[in-house]
């Protein structure tokens, strides 16, 4: 079986980098990045990867940076991560400048070539970790993925970069989860007659939404399930609309609902179960099971026709299409006067009952079933 490498950024990565000068060059600026031992540990003991340190050091042995600043913390560092039983297979480090385009400087690969040229390394299968664009290059340039600690991919200007970053995130829980477990990702492709619908999702996302179903009430609904369910959802429809409303609105539902069941897999780990919300003058109640059985109780009225371009009475056909395409229990309730709100409310309260219940525990990774399968 081929090796796969964790190429690793330091500084900003495993330790916090310096605000002002980006030169860890005493203790006193030496400060680890936060849940770095436990998650790295958790992969170091449950997975296969080796890990390689990759850090440039701006002019380290020149006056700028004297070798005698750089060792000691250094070696501190490596001590520390090895009291937790964190070592590293190889450590490489580039002295040069950024102005000398040194072949080793990270983006460059100079200083990985062992690894680009041995036929025992699965690069494809192995990431680079890192806080900076460069990092995703180097990603890029060695024919990995990256794992960009950052709160979102919007430093990489590139699109390339963007499609080479398998994660971007500042929780090294996050990493972990993703390293250990997978995406969670889905797509379904839905065409008849009468709708051609694609779906994707991401059930470990930013809330970043791409929506269009020509009906402009459904795609804010939509919008909500994403938002504030922290899923990334891009819902394409071509419907039937000169007919009516009602195959755009239930072939999205199935759509979707077929989305979340392939995305969340075998189940394992997720917490299962959701909640309620209030909205203005509405109190909305969404509680949900992933337990495999699709069930839905509606009890909710709406005394207006449409709202925006949407039939009320699709209200109720969209979730129990969407329970029976999830495989799900859904048992939604609202009460209140603004017909908007409610139906906003029940959305939103859906979005939070599903980040609850999609959360995702990997030092608890079972299914969460006595009969130990849903």
């Amino acid at each position: 079986m081929k090796k796969k490498v964790l190429f690793i950024d330091r500084d900003g990565t495993l330790v916090i980098e310096p605000p002002i000068d980006y030169q860890l060059d005493s203790f006193e600026k030496l400060e680890f990045y936060p849940k770095v031992f436990r998650n790295l540990h958790f992969i170091r003991t449950r997975l296969d990867f080796e890990f390689v340190m990759v850090t440039n050091q701006d002019g380290l042995g020149t006056d700028s940076f004297p070798e005698d600043t750089f060792w000691p913390v250094h070696n501190l560092i490596l001590k520390t991560f090895a009291s937790e039983g964190i070592t590293f297979d190889d450590i490489c480090i580039d002295r040069s400048f950024p102005e000398d385009n040194a072949p080793t400087r990270k983006p460059r690969t100079g200083m990985l070539t062992r690894y680009i040229d041995k036929e025992e390394y699965d690069l494809a299968g192995s990431f680079v970790i890192g806080d900076r664009a460069t990092d995703v290059e180097l990603a890029k340039n060695l024919g990995c993925r990256a794992i960009l600690l950052q709160p979102d991919t919007s430093l990489l200007e590139n699109e390339k970069l963007k499609n080479t970053c398998a994660l971007a995130t500042t929780d090294w829980d996050r990493i972990a989860e993703f390293l250990f477990a997978g995406e969670r990702i889905a797509e379904v492709k839905r065409t008849t007659k009468e709708t051609d619908i694609d779906v994707r999702i991401n059930l470990d996302g930013n809330g970043r939404c791409d929506i269009s179903t020509g009906l402009g009430f459904f795609d804010h609904m939509l919008e909500q399930i994403g938002k504030h369910g922290g899923i990334d959802l891009t819902v394409r429809v071509k419907g039937d609309l000169y007919v009516d409303e009602h195959h755009t609105i239930e072939d999205t539902a199935i759509a979707l609902g077929e989305c979340l069941y392939q995305a969340l897999g075998s189940k394992r780990g997720i917490e299962r179960y959701g909640y309620c919300l209030p909205m203005d003058d509405c109190l909305c109640q969404v509680a949900l099971d992933f337990g495999g059985r699709a069930w839905l109780v509606w009890d909710a009225s709406f005394r207006r026709e449409k709202i925006g371009e949407m039939p009320t009475e699709m209200f109720l056909h969209f979730f129990k299409s969407l329970s029976d395409a999830a495989r799900m229990n859904l048992h939604i309730r609202a009460e209140g006067e603004n017909e908007h709100h409610k139906i906003e409310g029940i959305f939103k309260a859906l979005a939070r009952s599903l980040k609850m219940a999609i959360r995702r525990d990997i030092y608890h990774y079972e299914v969460p079933s006595s009969k130990g399968s849903l």
